[in-house]
């Protein structure tokens, strides 16, 4: 909402603040300004001037040669290229001293050898949005309205001496989208009397009645609908002030009528419609939804196809206006229109949203009627219309306002005590000054003998519904940098995070740090990506599907984050980024029921996904690729780090898409026993290909089971005292033996003097045998009291061997 300073002070006195002074009162009081914008851009000297005549220029083709009349003892001679000048125009002249926005000083000067006294100036060298100027305006030269005084200063003819306020209005504050709105508001704030429109129409005889008959079909979308009629209008432009009042507020001019029911708009927050009644067969207006497949061409030339949930104005059969949001063209005030009939009306607010939605339009009516019109100004409203175009445009007002209302406003009555507002905002604030507040906001109270106020909310603030809006209210007006500091009573509990919260911080700060960014995608997805990887979601999980969807895309909550690190991917990738590193934690949503009858899981996961070199070739080397270890060191550094890498296991696994040699299943052996938590591993090629992607490396676990042994604690232990004694060996085994069975049966033969294993070399070839492969692991012994004797190694490291050959038909490698 653009309110002008100028036009404000016509409701309201505002001596004593300027545009800045006004805008840090009203932020201070919980309306915020966003700008506040001058709208003079440097302008001085230019004053109003007649054009007496006009000649070519005796040396160039596209110049001419004027005098103008500015009031002074002689008329000036001005050179000037504009197409559209001509004699007898008025228009704004800078003179010799003038200056023009960007600093542009008007000097005496000669063109193509013709002297010349100043300047013939358009909109936009005055530094105005020439866009929001009628059409034939837009270019050359600005023409000024007939009768505007000579040699008055264009400051304020056009009314550029004025400051412009924006408000940043939040969506409870819709009765401040009207200059009354913001004028209660300052007079709230600065306790100043405000002074409203004269809305007194003219008598006459003959009745509207007469003319107009209104019927609301559709009572649920339309409370209140009034009408007016104006005969004998005469169409044309609106007085100049108007025009300056609603380009100020970012409105272009078109007609005196169309001028005013804007105007109205904007200084009531009520939205109207003229209709030209003569297109209106016997006046009858029906308020109604439309009908299915019915059509109907607005303003703008567009044919719109209506759907039944639309609220529609017609003559009882055809549409003439889409409620609340544009008219039609078939009844169109145009320049021969005659006779006005205009519409007042209370439309219900999520209708209009939806259609304005549904059609593409949103017009400063419908934002209104969205967020909802204050029901004791329908009528006022459309009297203050009616008198302007009695004023303006030359019609004659018939008596009588022809309405019906279908559900009456209901009054608003909110109590609240001054021990409670006190309490509530840690003051100490006597009746006298509450009742000063209540008084200045114009809200009707009456105080019981207890203390208790009961209020009587006016209709335009509909946001007051409670006591703690009052209670807010109070606050506002007692100023928020006057409320004291308290200190809070009672056992202040210290904030925390829970234990989850805990450790998914600490699992992007750890991942970050490793040089993984961080991706955080729709909890919506389409159907067929649901089907991606159904090992991770385990059988009979179904997706959950929306009810009132975005679109098809975004029809179903996820059942695994891969699908989505996929999409992120291939969309970098097709931006010419091919190394991705990314990761995200976050919830998926599983059900096994068709339609739900209790809700679904919500589970929490981490998926992490590596594509492309995790290093650039350089001079001196070349790009390393990711590969399967990468993500299974990342994996096993979390794990330390949460204090859980003893409990993280690895076995083979084929889940479906997912490469069938080079894929893991993580097993989680917590409190509760081995269970599998997710998968690791390559991607099958031929889901690389869809998502035309390199070796691309995936992980996906669920981080449920981790939340309960993880520990955040770091265990310390002194270093070793004693020699460790290291010794090697290499078995020959079947290829389908896996690597991980070998270091656990080693392990736990080998028991506490065993310090670590780890495997350094696997080896195939035709000596081996085609079904062969040699494991290299090596082995370090360690006591921690004492220093262990070669004997006692030996004797340890036969027993590992022979482990292997009992258990695995393994053989030592020579």
């Amino acid at each position: 909402m653009n309110v002008s300073y100028k036009w404000l002070s016509h409701y309201i006195d505002l001596h004593g603040y300027t545009g800045e002074q006004l805008a840090e009162l009203m932020t201070g009081g919980g309306i915020e300004i966003d700008v506040v914008e001058s709208r003079n851009k440097g302008v001085t000297g230019v004053v109003v001037g007649r054009v007496l005549t006009k000649e070519k220029h005796p040396d160039a083709d596209k110049l001419n040669v004027t005098t103008v009349d500015v009031g002074g003892a002689e008329p000036l001679q001005i050179v000037c290229g504009a197409k559209n000048v001509a004699a007898g125009q008025l228009v704004p002249v800078a003179t010799i001293g003038a200056v023009l926005p960007g600093d542009f000083a008007i000097k005496k000067a000669k063109l193509r050898g013709v002297e010349s006294q100043g300047m013939i100036c358009s909109a936009k060298e005055l530094g105005l949005n020439d866009k929001l100027l009628p059409k034939e305006l837009q270019e050359g030269i600005l023409v000024l309205p007939e009768g505007t005084q000579i040699g008055a200063s264009i400051l304020d003819v056009l009314g550029i001496d004025d400051e412009v306020l924006e408000l940043d209005l939040t969506p409870n504050r819709s009765d401040c989208l009207s200059m009354l709105g913001v004028a209660y508001e300052v007079g709230a704030l600065t306790g100043r009397e405000v002074k409203l429109p004269d809305t007194r129409v003219s008598d006459s005889a003959e009745q509207a009645s007469a003319h107009i008959s209104v019927r609301i079909e559709a009572k649920e979308q339309c409370a209140h609908y009034a009408a007016r009629y104006i005969k004998g209008v005469n169409i044309g432009p609106s007085p100049l002030w108007m025009q300056n009042r609603l380009m100020a507020a970012g409105i272009r001019p078109i007609s005196n009528v169309v001028d005013i029911t804007n105007f109205v708009m904007l200084e009531y927050g009520q939205p109207l419609h003229a209709f030209d009644a003569d297109k209106i067969p016997d006046g009858r207006i029906l308020v109604r939804l439309a009908n299915e497949g019915e059509t109907m061409t607005t303003l703008d030339g567009q044919e719109r196809r209506l759907e039944p949930h639309m609220l529609v104005i017609t003559d009882g059969e055809k549409p003439l206006a889409l409620a609340g949001v544009m008219g039609g063209a078939h009844s169109e005030v145009t320049s021969s229109t005659v006779n006005i009939l205009l519409e007042s009306a209370r439309f219900e607010g999520g209708t209009i949203r939806k259609t304005s939605r549904q059609v593409g339009l949103r017009s400063e009516s419908s934002v209104r009627f969205e967020k909802g019109v204050d029901p004791a100004r329908v009528i006022p409203a459309l009297d203050r219309a009616a008198s302007l175009m009695a004023q303006y445009a030359g019609g004659h007002v018939l008596d009588g306002v022809v309405e019906e209302i279908a559900a009456p406003a209901e009054k608003t009555v909110v109590t609240v005590s001054i021990a409670k507002i006190n309490r509530y905002l840690g003051t100490s604030l006597s009746k006298l000054e509450l009742e000063t507040i209540f008084s200045r906001l114009q809200f009707p109270f009456q105080l019981s003998g207890d203390g208790v106020f009961t209020v009587d909310v006016p209709s335009r603030r509909g946001d007051i519904t409670r006591d703690v809006d009052l209670i807010e209210e109070a606050a506002r007006l007692f100023g928020y940098d006057n409320i004291p500091t308290t200190a809070i009573e009672g056992a202040a509990t210290p904030g925390a995070l829970t234990k989850p919260q805990a450790i998914r911080r600490e699992l992007r700060k750890r991942l970050t740090d490793a040089g993984l960014h961080e991706v955080i995608s729709y909890s919506f997805t389409h159907p067929d990506r649901t089907k991606l990887f159904p090992s991770l979601n385990g059988e009979g999980v179904l997706p959950v599907r929306l009810a009132l969807p975005m679109s098809e895309d975004r029809s179903v909550l996820r059942t695994s984050l891969l699908p989505q690190l996929l999409e992120t991917a291939a969309y970098n990738r097709n931006r010419k980024t091919d190394d991705a590193a990314i990761f995200e934690i976050g919830s998926v949503f599983h059900t096994d029921e068709e339609t739900l009858t209790r809700l679904p899981q919500e589970k929490h996961r981490l998926a992490i996904l590596l594509t492309g070199s995790r290093s650039r070739a350089e001079w001196n080397r070349k790009a390393e690729a990711y590969d399967f270890y990468d993500l299974k060191g990342i994996l096993e550094t979390l794990a330390d780090v949460l204090g859980v890498s003893g409990s993280i296991g690895y076995e083979a696994a084929q889940p479906e898409h997912m490469h069938p040699g080079r894929t893991a299943a993580v097993v989680f052996d917590g409190e509760r026993g081995p269970v599998t938590i997710g998968y690791l591993g390559q991607l099958h090629p031929a889901v690389q290909i869809e998502h035309d992607l390199s070796d691309t490396y995936v992980l996906e676990i669920e981080l449920a089971p981790i939340y309960e042994d993880a520990d955040f604690a770091i265990a310390y232990k002194s270093l070793p005292r004693y020699p460790a004694m290291e010794r090697d060996i290499a078995v020959v085994l079947n290829r389908e033996v896996e690597a991980g069975k070998l270091t656990d049966a080693a392990a736990e033969t080998a028991g506490e003097l065993l310090e670590s294993i780890r495997i350094f070399d696997i080896y195939t070839g035709e000596k081996l045998g085609a079904d062969k492969k040699s494991v290299a692991l090596s082995l370090v012994y360690r006591h921690a009291e004492r220093t262990l004797t070669d004997e006692e190694v030996a004797e340890l490291h036969g027993k590992v061997v022979a482990k292997l050959e009992q258990s695995f038909a393994a053989e030592l490698r020579k």
